[in-house]
């Protein structure tokens, strides 16, 4: 039996029920998870407050000293993690479970080094005119199922760097590798500065409307991200909502396809597709197009796909069924709307929740697999010949995370990059980030940016202070 308590005032707490928690592998259960319900909510609550005075005024090098040692206590169990990691989300423990734990180690660290601006605005004889930056309060952390451990590490230590405590709900799909997470934290911090709360549906309800909650940063859906906007407004709690995207990337027809395939198979199927910001609509120029596509679909056709546990493993299942049914529906789609599948298609035979590396061509804007955010290793390649239509495209969707540009003239790209309604622009790359980059979606992706200082300001309140000389 895994031992995943939650933590609340620094102690692990039972709770009344339990949930299972599915191996995306087998399809079968391999553990029970504590559900937490309203009062263990409030219990959370009210001890990420009372922790709050001391925590806020602890000197900043006290709190990055203390999330350094985090990541060192990460690190000494990063074999574990890793473990547990691939057990329930599905990624591959030796590929993508480890690289997880290895990245928000460094992200861990990265946070660590932060530090937020003072803004001197005017000093002279007469007057001095300050902008500082003081935390908000108590912080909520809703999390996905992709990258459990690392998005709760996006969230959490920029939170606790700025003086914030903070109240966590992982995905009831994957939520032990982040009780995981704050068992290890809950060791150095002080009681109640990390608290942890779980639930299969409604929690996260509860939390949005919490009147104790000053802050919520969500990573998911865009329509759960609507619900928690429409549920906070009560308090007018802050909000960072790093949401849907349905990143579009556009080829154009000088590009180096012997250089680009590589990198465009990476950023589209990583972690079996379901990255936010993972390539999910290809258009490709009429030149070049036929080339990329046979390049694209050998890639896939070598790749091993398989369970987690496997050596030989380099992409996992879907992490749900749920997942699976919608990947599988939008291929469907496809087919009976003209798409032709160069590979995969149909879902794998066995047990599990798994789908093949699939690429589909003769699709275009109108089609589902094309305007709906696919979540999986399904990618549509659209052909086009007009670069200004394959722009059109590429912003015709409620979406605007990400999009790059392909191309050996770089100049030309980033020019078209920067007419894309997107929060980042790529020019010969996708979905790379890293943690001194604001990160941030527009349109229908989300609200506020995470990542760097501009990050870290999502977490703390401005304070004008004018201070009179005379």
């Amino acid at each position: 039996m895994i031992d995943a308590p939650i933590i609340i005032g620094g102690r692990p707490v039972a709770c009344k029920s339990s949930f299972d928690v599915i191996d995306p592998a087998t399809g079968a259960a391999f553990a029970r998870c504590p559900s937490a319900d309203e009062d263990a909510l409030n219990d959370a609550v009210a001890a990420a407050r009372a922790a709050l005075p001391a925590w806020a005024v602890t000197p900043i090098e006290q709190r990055a000293a203390m999330l350094e040692a985090i990541a060192d206590a990460i690190d000494a169990r990063k074999d574990e993690f890793a473990a547990l990691l691939s057990r329930e989300q599905g990624k591959p423990r030796h590929g993508g479970a480890a690289g997880e734990i290895g990245g928000s180690i460094a992200w861990t660290r990265a946070t660590a080094k932060l530090r937020p601006e003072i803004d001197v605005l005017k000093d002279d004889g007469a007057s001095r005119v300050e902008v500082r930056r003081k935390p908000l309060g108590v912080v909520a952390s809703i999390t996905p199922w992709n990258f459990p451990v690392m998005i709760a590490v996006w969230h959490v230590m920029p939170a606790l760097l700025s003086g914030n405590t903070v109240v966590i709900k992982p995905s009831s799909n994957t939520p032990l590798t982040t009780l995981l997470l704050v068992q290890v934290a809950n060791a150095i911090l002080p009681p109640g500065v990390l608290n942890s709360v779980t639930g299969e549906g409604g929690m996260g309800r509860l939390i949005s409307a919490h009147p104790g909650i000053d802050k919520i940063v969500f990573t998911g859906s865009t329509p759960t991200g609507r619900s928690i906007m429409e549920n906070a407004a009560a308090n007018l709690k802050r909000l960072t909502l790093e949401l849907g995207g349905n990143d579009a990337a556009i080829v154009l027809p000088d590009a180096d396809i012997d250089k680009i395939a590589s990198r465009i198979f990476a950023k589209s199927f990583g972690n079996s597709g379901q990255i936010c910001a993972a390539l999910k609509r290809l258009y490709v120029h009429d030149d070049v197009h036929d080339a990329l596509v046979e390049r694209l679909v050998g890639m896939a056709q070598a790749a091993k796909v398989g369970p987690g546990d496997d050596p030989e493993t380099q992409f996992g299942p879907l992490q749900n069924r749920t997942q699976l049914d919608f990947v599988t529906q939008l291929a469907e789609d496809a087919r009976a709307n003209g798409g032709i599948f160069a590979c995969g298609g149909t879902p794998m035979e066995g047990g599990g929740f798994f789908y093949p590396l699939t690429i589909v061509t003769n699709v275009g804007n109108g089609t589902r697999v094309v305007d709906e955010e696919q979540f999986g290793p399904i990618l549509p390649v659209i052909r086009f010949t007009d670069v200004e239509q394959a722009l059109a495209w590429a912003n015709d969707n409620e979406n605007g995370l990400g999009g790059s540009v392909w191309s050996v003239d770089v100049e030309r790209a980033t020019a078209l990059a920067m007419r894309l309604e997107s929060g980042t622009a790529w020019v010969n790359d996708h979905s790379t980030i890293s943690p001194d980059v604001p990160f941030g979606g527009a349109k229908q992706s989300g609200l506020g940016v995470e990542f760097g200082t501009y990050g870290l300001d999502e977490y703390m309140q401005l304070q004008t202070v004018r201070i009179n000389r005379e």
